[in-house]
Parts: C-alpha cells; structure tokens; sequence
C-alpha cells in the first residue's frame, strides 16, 4: 500500500517537478538584471553614519540620505517626501 502510493503518487509529482525546473531554465535563456550597476558595487558605502528622520523616525545613512539646512542646522531625511512634509507639518 505504501509502496504503491510512492510508486503512483509521489514519484511522478518528483519527477514533473524536476522536468518542468530542467525545462524553465531552459526556456528562460540566461539571467537578466533588473539594476544597472554590478552586483558587487553596494549601493551604500559600509560603515556610514545613520542618522535619524524628524518626520517618519527612521534611521538613514548620512551618505544615502536627503539633506536640508534649517537655521543653519542639516537636517537628513530618508526620501524627498519626508524632506517636503517637515515644513508642512504642525508641530504641537
């Protein structure tokens, strides 16, 4: 019984899921890359200083980040829109 649920079951689901990765890759042809830059380039420099967004609290490394001076202090954003909403917000 048990035998027979391998030999009817299992092993042809194996083995259409072996033909069917064979036959993917095949037809796939070789990998493209969704980013222009070398896989080996990050896309920041390690080791950088993180600093904290006033608007959304994330930390973003100061190499990375967006940067606006405020009465003569920079400020660092993690995205434009966090940039933009910090003179539109009300401050309590």
């Amino acid at each position: 019984m048990i035998r027979s649920f391998f030999v009817d079951f299992v092993f042809p689901v194996l083995l259409f899921l072996f033909v069917r990765s064979l036959m993917g890759s095949f037809f796939r042809g070789p990998a493209r890359r969704s980013s222009p830059r070398p896989a080996s380039e990050p896309l920041v420099s390690p080791g950088g200083e993180l600093k904290k967004d006033p608007v959304c609290g994330t930390y973003v490394s100061a190499a990375a980040s967006v940067t606006r001076t405020v009465n003569g202090k920079v400020l660092y954003f993690c995205s434009k829109d966090c940039s933009e909403k910090y003179g539109t917000e009300v401050r309590r």
